[in-house]
């Protein structure tokens, strides 16, 4: 089955489209308007093995939090479109990333249930031009919409740009162990319930 997906979003305040394929190479084609989130979301790409579009277009003359958030929002429509039935996949993931003094963990649960526990605190509340506290929104944009459980953790760093990066690439790599087929869970649910 293919698990692809493309999702359009439009609003007063963004324009955004956003392709995926889980079963990808980790290529990405970026143009969000805001250069360190586009570093960011390649790091997605690249860590989870996602082939990713992003084209966004928003209000970027007031700030980047419209357009981050709904890029988010879009992203997580994409994923969970992607995803289908769930059946056969391994479900949990988890990854540690260091970044030389930096290290992050992220723990995920493609449950069904939105979920959202975010302990970052940034060293600088800008990376460059890039507002550190809009990571949050992107994050919370996501789990809404793909229903996912996701916990981060930035564990240590003093610098902001390691954090993120860190923070992203465990996202990845989390990611990309979840949405992984389980051979002995062919076919299966992988809950008790049933459902996901």
């Amino acid at each position: 089955m293919s698990r692809q997906a493309e999702v359009t979003r439009n609003t007063l305040e963004t324009q955004i489209t956003v392709a995926i394929n889980l079963d990808g190479t980790g290529q990405s084609d970026l143009k969000s308007g805001l250069g360190f989130l586009d570093h960011m979301l390649d790091q997605i790409a690249r860590h989870g093995m996602i082939d990713l579009k992003v084209h966004a277009k928003g209000d970027l003359h007031i700030d980047g939090h419209h357009t981050v958030e709904d890029i988010g929002i879009t992203l997580g429509q994409a994923f969970f479109k992607a995803l289908g039935d769930k059946k056969g996949i391994t479900r949990y993931g988890h990854s540690y990333v260091p970044l030389d003094e930096a290290l992050s963990r992220v723990v995920l649960d493609l449950s069904g249930r939105p979920g959202l526990a975010f302990d970052c605190k940034f060293v600088r509340a800008m990376i460059g031009e890039f507002d550190a506290d809009l990571f949050y929104e992107f994050f919370q944009g996501f789990v809404n919409h793909s229903l996912i459980t996701l916990h981060i953790d930035n564990l240590k760093g003093h610098n902001a740009h390691h954090q993120a990066e860190t923070i992203f690439k465990a996202f990845g790599r989390a990611l990309r162990m979840a949405i992984t087929p389980d051979p002995r869970m062919a076919g299966m649910m992988p809950s008790t319930k049933g459902s996901l």
